[in-house]
């Protein structure tokens, strides 16, 4: 099976395509292409460009895994810095820019199912690497492969002798850097007990361990070891947080932070068991900071997320910038422009000061930091945003096809047969940035994108009314039903 390095890396099942020999094959053209001259370095001197820091999260085998990537980049002339633990993939980005590497690799599958393994590859800025990095990579697997070619390797006992495989805990200087982002007196002026989920990922302890000292209780649940994560997805939507819900419940807090698998994404749960969707997150975090922390900057945000963002920033006077879906588009707005917070649906946000990249424990703190200041429940906050800014009622479905249909062909047939009006509303403005979105006038709207690999199409809406909602996803069904 060929392997295809997409953006942010490469995802398979493993034993069945994520093997050892795959890996150490995807290794070796990460080294090649780390030393062309093509490689993104971010300005690094000479000196600092062979250096790679490697990271793992909770997963079958991942440690291993992440050894045997060390391997090869040693074998390759790089120093590793190998994490000694397992920890999310957003401290492992930020010591890529800290430590001033060529780059990083995290063995991690990221939210999806236990059966999964994968690479995300990091940039020298403590990002995704750029798509261009990504495709040289594949370009290196696949010469590679046509050629015969195997991927060096390194005894692990000999290149830690000689230096060139360093463990190491990426956790002091990632709090470090936290500390300056998070305003923990104010949180240790109104100390709060809460529940985090980690839902067995890499993002156990981290939150709590952060705030060791602020006088917070902090109850964690599922942190424990498990690689099968309990036969769930990792994920920190609504269906999956039932544990967080009943933690809730029984009284271990008045509210709850989830992170997912490799903790680059955040969820929230209020003291009387509903979710605070990343959605609601982002808006909240976006009118803190602007409100309570004098901030000022661009919302960046995908095409799939909130038009609380939208309404928020008209009344600060924001710029607000819209993506295609990826945490890589919002990445490039935040390296080469003066962004407030940048964000998607599935939960990756970061703001002004941090990595370019989504991170589960730093907005998690954020919201810790916000109810502390607010001195009142999360329920209330919410309710609060959404009497200003909605209301917003956001429902997604994947939706079957009953045969396959080009990308393309799915866009041209739903831009020819673009509808006057929907749920009574009419349609203002239809957009082409990824898939087609159809935009009310009463800033309700649609997205549907076709998948490009699979009979599906991916159905997103945000209406002002539950109502509302049900027609735009009933809108997607029939479009859905119509391809026969």
């Amino acid at each position: 099976m060929p392997i295809h390095f997409g953006t942010d890396g490469w995802r398979a099942v493993i034993s069945d395509s994520f093997t050892f020999g795959n890996l150490r094959m995807v290794a070796q053209a990460i080294a090649d292409a780390a030393l062309s001259t093509q490689w993104d370095f971010a300005g690094l001197p000479e000196a600092d460009r062979r250096k790679f820091v490697v990271g793992f999260d909770t997963r079958f085998l991942s440690d291993r895994y992440a050894a045997e990537v060390a391997r090869v980049l040693a074998a390759n002339g790089f120093t590793v810095l190998l994490a000694q633990a397992d920890a999310p993939t957003p401290t492992i980005s930020y010591a890529v820019k800290h430590y001033k590497a060529a780059g990083g690799v995290m063995i991690t599958a990221s939210h999806n199912a236990p059966r999964y393994n994968g690479v995300k590859l990091k940039a020298a800025y403590g990002g995704s690497a750029l798509p261009e990095d990504c495709r040289r990579v594949e370009v290196y697997i696949n010469d590679n492969e046509e050629r015969a070619r195997g991927p060096n390797l390194m005894d692990f006992d000999q290149a830690r002798r000689v230096g060139l495989i360093q463990k190491f805990n990426p956790l002091p200087v990632y709090f470090e850097h936290l500390s300056q982002l998070i305003r923990t007196d104010l949180i240790a002026d109104n100390p709060q007990r809460f529940v985090v989920d980690s839902m067995y990922g890499s993002g156990r302890g981290v939150i709590r361990s952060f705030l060791h000292g602020s006088g917070c209780e902090i109850a964690e649940i599922r942190g424990e070891m498990n690689p099968g994560f309990g036969g769930t997805h990792p994920e920190p939507i609504a269906k999956n947080l039932g544990a967080l819900a009943g933690a809730i419940g029984a009284g271990m807090g008045s509210f709850g932070l989830a992170t997912d698998g490799d903790a680059d994404r955040i969820g929230a749960m209020d003291e009387r068991g509903n979710f605070v969707d990343p959605h609601k997150i982002m808006a909240l975090a976006l009118r803190y900071l602007v409100e309570k922390r004098g901030l000022s900057g661009a919302a960046v945000r995908t095409v799939s997320t909130t038009r609380m963002i939208d309404r928020l920033a008209a009344r600060y006077g924001l710029q607000v910038y819209e993506t295609p879906v990826g945490f890589n588009h919002i990445a490039d707005h935040m390296m080469n422009e003066d962004v407030l917070i940048g964000g998607e649906e599935s939960g990756g946000i970061s703001f002004k000061g941090h990595i370019p990249e989504g991170d589960g424990p730093i907005m998690g703190l954020l919201l810790v930091e916000m109810i502390a200041e607010a001195r009142k429940p999360l329920y209330e906050m919410v309710n609060d945003l959404l009497e200003e800014v909605g209301p917003a009622f956001y429902e997604r479905a994947d939706l079957r096809l009953a045969r396959p249909v080009a990308k393309q062909e799915m866009t041209n047939l739903l831009l020819k047969n673009a509808p006057a009006e929907i749920g009574s509303q009419p349609v203002k403005e239809i957009g082409t940035l990824d898939g087609v979105k159809y935009l009310m006038s009463d800033d309700s709207w649609l997205l549907i994108r076709p998948s490009g690999t699979e009979p599906v199409l991916r159905v997103y809406a945000e209406g002002r009314s539950s109502a509302m909602v049900k027609a735009l996803l009933a809108y997607g069904q029939n479009v859905a039903s119509s391809v026969v």
